[in-house]
């Protein structure tokens, strides 16, 4: 039900994938929440964490749909007060590098973080979460995304997976 939700709310706008509109469908929106959720409910999930902008929506939701705090992974602009863990990325799909921050005090000590964003192609914001999660003495869990497209060989660096669907189940742009 959640594969065909998603596939019917998707489409490609000048080249680049949009999913908004399940943001804008309260029902998709919940569904969605909670199937991104589900395989988790046992982990012993403590926090979640998503990367600006869009794991920010996602991950806020899963936490609550959790019972568990957020910790928010912003990019390198914008306000974050306090003490920060910084990463850089390797180059994402486009070549980017990010350099992603997270608040030294959003995690804890035996914390256990299951990672929550919209799409992973190359792996390389997920593993520098990984690496910021583990700097604060946490342990990241798993990762819950809507689209995955890495490779397997990144998929075994990364660790326990759930995506709602593969890219090649997307339709052709």
């Amino acid at each position: 039900m959640t594969r065909a939700l998603l596939l019917d709310r998707f489409r490609w706008v000048d080249g680049h994938a949009d999913l908004w509109p399940v943001f804008r469908d309260g029902a998709a929106f919940a569904e969605v929440v909670r199937a991104l959720a589900e395989p988790f409910r046992d982990a012993g999930v403590t926090a979640v964490c998503g990367i600006e902008s869009r794991g920010f929506l996602l991950g806020g939701a899963v936490a609550l749909e959790l019972g568990v705090g957020f910790a928010a992974v912003r990019k390198a602009a914008g306000l974050f007060p306090g003490e920060k863990l910084t990463r850089e990325t390797d180059p994402d799909y486009r070549g980017f590098r990010h350099v992603l921050r997270m608040q030294r005090s959003a995690l804890s000590d035996g914390d256990r973080v299951l990672l929550v964003d919209d799409w992973v192609e190359t792996g390389s914001q997920a593993l520098a979460v990984r690496d910021l999660v583990t700097e604060a003495g946490a342990e990241l869990v798993g990762c819950a995304v809507l689209v995955d497209q890495l490779d397997p060989a990144v998929r075994s660096r990364l660790g326990r997976l759930h995506a709602l669907l593969a890219a090649d189940d997307l339709p052709e742009c």
